[in-house]
């Protein structure tokens, strides 16, 4: 069985910069009020995540729920820190397991407002988005 832990690229990464700065959101949700969000925040309530052009940042993801969330950020490539150092696998869409933590680096080189969510639709509508916006 492949794991995420076996991927490695090919080549080095683009970016061999340390990242400056990290963002770190917890996955969650409220069954009671079928609500799915980032640190209990529901996009309608949320501020936007805001990135400078250029800056690298690592984005850490803690799963508080239950669910399998494939989180996917508009604008961006996600490198995967999974141990392959300067080989960092370079997604889409990344799978967070139940209670798992997993963090990726960006480097905010696309211009614009860009959407961060969980490609599960209904939990997307249901709040699990934030806006990040790279001026």
């Amino acid at each position: 069985m492949l794991l995420l832990s076996d991927l490695r690229k090919a080549k080095r990464g683009n970016d061999p910069r340390p990242p400056t700065g990290e963002i770190v959101l917890h996955l969650t949700d409220n069954m009671e009020r079928f609500m799915w969000s980032f640190d209990g925040t529901k996009f309608s309530d949320a501020p936007a995540i805001m990135l400078k052009l250029g800056e690298r940042v690592r984005f850490t993801l803690i799963n508080d729920t239950m669910m399998d969330h494939p989180m996917h950020l508009h604008g961006a490539w996600s490198e995967l820190e999974n141990g392959h150092s300067d080989y960092l696998p370079y997604k889409r869409t990344i799978l967070v397991k139940p209670a798992e933590k997993l963090s990726f680096l960006v480097t905010a080189d696309e211009p614009g407002r860009w959407a961060f969510h969980c490609h599960l639709l209904d939990h997307m509508e249901l709040g699990m988005m934030r806006e990040v916006r790279m001026p």
